[in-house]
C-alpha cells in the first residue's frame, strides 16, 4: 500500500453470488451546499458532486489520478500540459463534449466569481487546440498540476449559457445550485435541500459500470443518534459518520458494520489576524489580541489536545502540528511536535502580550460540518478559560457557517482541512498565502494571515522539480506557520462509516463517497 494513502475497502457482502439491481440509501450529517462544482470549494460538495460531474482526470480508489474526460496529458515542455480529451462523451442532456467545455469551465471556475479560482492561480492561458485537444499553460513548470485539478469538473458551456448560469453563486441561489448536467455515472434525478437528493445511473456513461444501483437516495441527518437508528432498522444502508462514542455498539450488532480508516482532514483553530477590533462578546470594540502571535502561542498551549482525543474523539483521532498529515507529500518530520498543553506558559504568554487578565472574544464553529465539531469547541472553552481566554461561542449549521466566516464576522474559528492534491503545497496556497484576488491565492485564508516570506516561496514551491529543494522550502514555510502559530492544528480526523451487510464499497482518505464504486448485495 502506498503510504501516502490509506484506503479500505469494504466488502461485506454475505456470500459470492449475483448481485441484483438496487436502490442504494445513504446519510450523511453535511448536506451539500450547492448542486455547483465551482461555487463552494468543500468536501461534502465536490464529494457529492464527483457522482454527477467529472474532471479532466479523477483519483482512483488508491487516491492515485487516473484518466477521466482527458485519456492522456503530457508536459509541454516546463510551459504547461497538453491534454488529450475523450471522445464520444455526452452530458446527462444528450449534448456532445468538447474542448470548448473544457475552456468555458476553465473560465467559470477560475472567475472571481468562483470558490475554486485558487486551483488555477498558476495558469497563464489556456488554448483550444482542436475539439479534443487543450492546452493548460502556466506561468513557471508547475510538475503537480494534473493532481491539482482532480476535482476540476467540467459544465457543458451551451446548458450554462441557456440557464444564465455563465458563472457561480457562492452565497445565493441560481439554476445551477439546484440542478445539474455532467458526464459521470449518475445525473441529478431531484434536489431537496435539506431533505433528499436523489441520483439515477446515467445510461450513457463512458466508463465501466461497476456498480448494481438504480437509485441512490441520500438524506441529510444532522442528529447523529436519528442516523444511527436509522442504520440499525434498515431505513438507510450507509451513514457517515458514525459517533465515535457508538461506534463500538454499533459494530457488535448483527447485520451492520463499522469501516474506520484517517481522513486526510486537520482540523484546526483560525484566527482574525488583521481585524483591529474585537468583534464579539464583551469586549467588542477593543484592540485584538489575535494580532500577537504570542496570544495565538497562548490559545495553542492552553487547549489540551490529548484530552479532546481521549474524551471527544474516543482514541480514534491522532494529534497534529501542521497544516497537513504525516501522510501527506511534504509533510516535515521535523517540526512533528506541537505545543505541549501548559497552562502556566499560556498565561506567562499573555502576560507578556499585555493581557495578564485575558479577555473576551467571539469564537465562531459549525455544528454539522465536522465530527464532533460543536463538541471540541465546547471543549476549548472550557480550556482557554483556564487561563482567563473568555469565549463566547456561536455554533451553526455550515450553510450559515461559511458566509459568516467569508464576511470576516469572527475573531477565532474552527475549520477543517483535507489537501485536494494530497501535497502540502495545496493548504499553503489556501490558508496561508495572503489573500489576492487577482493571483487567486489565499481564497480560504479568512483570518488574512500574511507572511511575505510564504508568499516568495510558494511560487517557487509550485515550480520546482526537484523533490529535495521543493522540500527544504516546504520545511521552512511549515517552521514560518508554527512560529507565527498562524493556525493551531488539533487532531487529523477519523473516518467512521457505518454499512450494513451486504453493501460492496471504498472508504478513500478525502472521505468522498464514490457511488459507482457501490454494489448492493441481497
Amino acid at each position: 500500500m502506498n503510504k501516502h494513502t490509506i484506503l479500505v475497502a469494504a466488502a461485506l457482502a454475505l456470500g459470492a453470488g449475483t448481485a441484483h439491481a438496487e436502490t442504494f440509501k445513504w446519510a450523511a450529517q453535511t448536506d451539500p451546499q450547492t448542486m455547483d462544482p465551482h461555487a463552494v470549494n468543500s468536501a461534502p460538495v465536490l464529494g457529492f458532486l464527483n457522482n454527477v460531474y467529472e474532471g479532466l482526470v479523477r483519483r482512483g480508489k488508491d487516491m492515485s489520478v487516473e484518466p477521466a474526460l482527458a485519456e492522456s496529458w503530457e508536459p509541454l515542455g516546463g510551459d504547461g500540459w497538453r491534454f488529450n480529451l475523450r471522445r464520444g462523451v455526452t452530458f446527462h442532456d444528450g449534448a456532445a463534449f468538447t474542448a470548448e467545455d473544457v475552456l468555458f469551465s476553465y473560465e467559470r471556475a477560475s472567475s472571481e466569481a468562483a470558490d475554486t479560482a485558487s486551483w488555477f492561480a498558476p495558469v497563464s492561458d489556456v488554448t483550444v487546440v482542436d475539439d479534443f485537444t487543450i492546452d493548460f499553460m502556466t506561468s513557471a513548470p508547475n510538475p503537480i498540476f494534473p493532481d491539482s485539478i482532480a476535482n476540476f469538473m467540467i459544465m457543458d458551456k451551451g446548458w450554462a449559457e441557456a440557464n444564465g448560469v455563465e458563472l457561480p453563486a457562492k452565497d445565493a441561489e441560481n439554476f445551477a445550485t439546484l440542478n445539474a448536467n455532467g458526464t459521470a455515472a449518475f445525473r441529478l434525478a431531484e434536489r431537496q435541500p435539506g431533505l433528499t437528493t436523489v441520483l439515477e445511473p446515467f445510461e450513457g456513461w463512458w466508463g465501466e459500470v461497476e456498480h448494481n444501483i438504480t437509485r441512490a437516495e441520500f438524506t441529510p441527518v444532522q442528529n447523529s443518534a436519528t442516523a444511527v437508528a436509522a442504520l440499525l432498522s434498515g431505513e438507510v444502508d450507509m451513514i457517515n459518520p458514525v459517533p465515535v462514542q457508538d461506534a463500538g455498539r454499533v459494530a457488535e450488532r448483527d447485520g451492520v458494520g463499522v469501516i474506520t480508516g484517517i481522513e486526510a482532514r486537520v482540523i484546526m483553530f483560525g484566527f482574525a489576524h488583521q481585524a483591529e477590533t474585537i468583534k464579539y462578546s464583551d469586549d467588542a470594540g477593543e484592540p485584538n489580541p489575535f494580532r500577537d502571535a504570542r496570544v495565538r502561542k497562548a490559545v495553542a498551549h492552553a487547549i489540551n489536545v490529548d484530552a479532546i482525543l481521549q474524551t471527544i474523539m474516543r482514541g480514534a483521532a491522532e494529534p497534529a502540528s501542521q497544516l497537513v498529515s504525516p501522510a501527506m507529500r511534504g509533510y516535515t518530520p521535523a517540526l512533528a511536535e506541537r505545543p505541549a498543553y501548559d497552562p502556566d506558559a499560556a498565561r506567562a504568554l499573555l502576560a507578556e502580550a499585555g493581557h495578564p487578565d485575558g479577555f473576551s472574544f467571539g469564537l465562531k464553529c459549525p455544528n454539522d460540518r465536522y465530527l464532533n465539531d460543536e463538541s471540541v469547541c465546547q471543549a476549548a472553552v472550557s480550556m482557554l478559560a483556564q487561563i482567563g481566554l473568555r469565549a463566547e461561542l456561536d455554533a451553526m449549521p455550515v450553510r450559515t457557517y461559511w458566509p459568516e466566516l467569508r464576511e470576516d464576522n469572527f475573531d477565532m474559528y474552527l475549520l477543517g482541512w483535507s489537501p485536494g492534491t494530497f501535497d502540502a503545497e495545496h493548504p499553503i496556497r489556501f490558508l496561508a498565502a495572503t489573500p489576492n484576488e487577482e493571483k487567486r491565492l489565499g481564497s480560504w485564508n479568512f483570518g488574512d494571515f500574511s507572511n511575505a516570506r510564504v508568499d516568495e516561496l510558494l511560487p517557487m514551491i509550485q515550480s520546482e522539480i526537484d523533490d529535495a529543494a521543493r522540500q527544504t522550502m516546504l520545511d521552512e514555510v511549515a517552521g514560518i506557520l508554527q512560529d507565527e502559530q498562524a493556525y493551531v492544528p488539533l487532531y487529523v480526523q477519523p473516518l467512521i462509516w457505518g454499512v450494513r451487510d451486504g453493501i460492496e464499497l471504498t472508504q478513500r482518505p478525502d472521505n468522498f463517497f464514490i457511488l459507482r464504486w457501490v454494489t448492493v448485495n441481497e
